[in-house]
């Protein structure tokens, strides 16, 4: 079965970095696109991040030029790089694969923007 686990979530400062990470399983990783999303308190989920199949690219506004999406096909894995973070990047993040109009979430990881 589908199987997503984030990883790589924590606290950091504003303008600070992290990268958090989502293993996949269950499915042919390479064919499908990858998805990130996130979800603040009292807030609804928001498409972050998508990468397809080819490598090609999609960002929130709120966030181009500071994330970075990428993925490994070898290793099953999708990635978000994300810089100069905000505390308004303050949500828990969860990754993302769709097949047909089935939606397939992690369990999520907590990234919080605080000094």
């Amino acid at each position: 079965q589908v199987q997503l686990v984030e990883s790589g979530g924590g606290l950091v400062q504003p303008g600070g970095s992290l990268r958090i990470s989502c293993a996949a399983s269950g499915f042919i990783f390479r064919d499908y696109t990858m998805y990130w999303y996130r979800q603040a308190p009292g807030k609804e989920r928001e498409l972050v991040a998508s990468i397809n199949a080819a490598g090609s690219r999609t960002y929130a506004d709120s966030v181009k030029g500071r994330f970075t999406i990428s993925r490994d096909n070898a290793e099953n894995t999708v990635y978000l790089q994300m810089n100069n973070l905000k505390p308004e990047d303050t949500a828990v993040y969860y990754c993302n694969v769709r097949s047909g109009l089935l939606y397939y979430w992690g369990q999520g990881t907590q990234v919080t923007v605080s000094s």
